[in-house]
């Protein structure tokens, strides 16, 4: 799992890639379609795609002359898992923080 945690957070790091997620929660897309609201080239849509593939965050295929690209969202769900760990923790440390906050306002 932390091999593709890896991949998969990579892939999350840029705006580009997460703005073609976003579009496939709406639907199976095709690559131009896909493509058409970014300002990028073709070859530099095309290399996005494969490292969303390559994540496993989609899956592309081909039928006759269209290529459908489709979210897949179990890598999506693994790196949520992980970063639900650390938020009990972040909600210990701010209840601790509140607590210790509260003290000093009886204090005044």
């Amino acid at each position: 799992m932390p091999d593709r945690l890896v991949h998969t957070f990579a892939a999350l790091s840029d705006p580009t890639r997460r703005a073609i997620l976003a579009r496939l929660t709406l639907r199976e897309m095709n690559v131009k379609e896909l493509a058409e609201p970014f300002p990028i080239t073709a070859p530099s849509f095309t290399k996005h795609l494969k490292v969303l593939e390559r994540a496993g965050l989609i899956t592309r295929s081909r039928e006759a002359q269209r290529r459908p690209c489709r979210l897949r969202a179990a890598p999506l769900r693994e790196a949520a898992e992980w970063i639900e760990k650390y938020r009990r923790f972040w909600d210990v440390s701010m209840k601790r923080l509140d607590d210790y906050l509260a003290t000093l306002d009886e204090q005044e």
